[in-house]
């Protein structure tokens, strides 16, 4: 999302006094020359020209069109998902072809318009078709290994024994998983429809997106993978080694600034089938992970994680390097924030007004993810470990219970209890 937009000029009042906070022009309201609310009526009528303006049609397309398709590129490269609808699309070319009749220069830039366009919801299709198919392994490989339990002998050590390559590689699903994300995603997982609107024209059968789920989904599989290579080795000692080998994963994504990884590690360990497990524990030095799960402290509304965020986005600010341009949001709690900022603030004003400090707020939690997203990871790609952290199989939570109650019995009767019902 811009950080400026292209209608910010045109909601400027023109009658602003450097000696007024507040001022007033035609049905709406700003302060300190930003606008903050007014009637839909009176927004439409400043941002559309009248017969007033134009009297002469052709005059008034000509005069027109350059804005409109300014306004066009602008819809179409920051909300290019909206365009996924065979509907929406061809809206699209049905106006930019009344737009760019007679008009070479303007055929031009429609035609690179489009197929800029084009391009980008071709990458999308093929990224949803890829995780289809990660998905489908993944399934397949769990399948043969509740079939023969032996079939699968690698465990993540197996495949690298090196934490901070392994923080690379982590950084590098977190950051090709962000960047298919758009904002008219946020707007569609909260999206609930005005009551004071009667439009029936607009298209609420729309194709979404699915990146923002598959997103989340990732971080839970991350969580369930820490638990299921902690919970599968038979030998203390080696479940021991694993749990502080995601310790030191962890640190090296905090320092990465991927905090979204670093989030679902600590998840992962402080499950209930691993946090039981206190043989194991007693052999592992905890102390950096106590450091790590208090900046992840949830106290005080994740102060602490939010404390390290900013200092991660100042440092992305006025990063010399991609490295440390990197800032990877705990995702599930930007997600809340935006909600509750959704849920927390009217759309409308009591007086019907249109409340524009919340979509300027909420524009700017966005937008500011969108700079984030943009960010091309430095590191190498190491093609085995990613289709590992991609496809190895994950145990389901009562086959982690299982698997904990089998290195480590049962020490009271509700444990005892699930351990009987499990193994039935």
């Amino acid at each position: 999302m811009p950080q400026t937009s292209p209608l910010t000029g045109m909601l400027v009042s023109s009658g602003y006094n450097q000696n007024q906070n507040q001022t007033k022009e035609e049905g709406l309201y700003y302060h300190d020359n930003t606008l903050v609310s007014g009637s839909l009526e009176a927004l439409i009528h400043h941002l559309v020209p009248s017969m007033d303006y134009y009297p002469d049609v052709s005059m008034r397309i000509r005069k027109l069109a350059p804005k409109i398709l300014q306004l066009l590129q602008e819809w179409t490269e920051t909300f290019s998902y909206d365009f996924r609808d065979e509907r929406m699309m061809r809206s699209l070319k049905e106006l930019t072809q009344r737009l760019s009749s007679g008009d070479e220069l303007y055929r031009k830039v429609v035609h690179q318009m489009i197929q800029v366009l084009i391009r980008k919801l071709t990458t999308l299709s093929q990224y949803e078709e890829a995780l289809v198919k990660i998905n489908a392994t993944a399934t397949d490989r769990l399948t043969v290994l509740k079939a023969k339990p032996q079939a699968i002998q690698r465990d993540m050590l197996s495949i690298c024994n090196d934490p901070f390559t392994m923080a690379q590689q982590l950084t590098h699903i977190e950051l090709e998983r962000l960047s298919n994300i758009e904002p008219e995603e946020f707007i569609q997982a909260f999206e609930k429809k005005d009551l004071l609107d009667n439009d029936k024209s607009c298209f609420s059968d729309q194709k979404k997106a699915s990146s923002l789920e598959a997103y989340v989904q990732w971080f839970n599989r991350l969580s369930f993978l820490v638990a299921t290579e902690i919970c599968m080795p038979v030998k203390k000692k080696q479940r021991a080694r694993v749990m502080e080998f995601f310790i030191d994963v962890a640190r090296e994504c905090f320092n990465i600034g991927n905090f979204n990884s670093l989030m679902a590690i600590i998840s992962g360990m402080n499950m209930s089938p691993v946090s039981r497990l206190k043989k194991t524990w007693s052999k592992v030095k905890t102390d950096k992970f106590d450091i790590l799960e208090h900046q992840m402290d949830p106290s005080g509304n994740f102060y602490n994680y939010r404390t390290a965020l900013r200092g991660a986005t100042q440092r992305s600010r006025t990063a010399n390097s991609t490295r440390e341009k990197i800032v990877i949001p705990f995702f599930s709690l930007l997600i809340k924030d935006i909600y509750f900022l959704n849920e927390g603030c009217s759309n409308r004003m009591q007086n019907g007004h249109v409340n524009f400090e919340k979509f300027w707020e909420m524009a700017k939690r966005v937008s500011e993810f969108m700079v984030w997203k943009k960010v091309e990871c430095p590191f190498e790609k190491d093609r085995k470990i990613l289709q590992y952290l991609l496809t190895a199989p994950v145990f389901s939570e009562d086959t982690l219970y299982l698997a904990s109650y089998e290195s480590e019995g049962p020490e009271n009767h509700m444990e005892k209890d699930r351990w009987k019902s499990l193994r039935l």
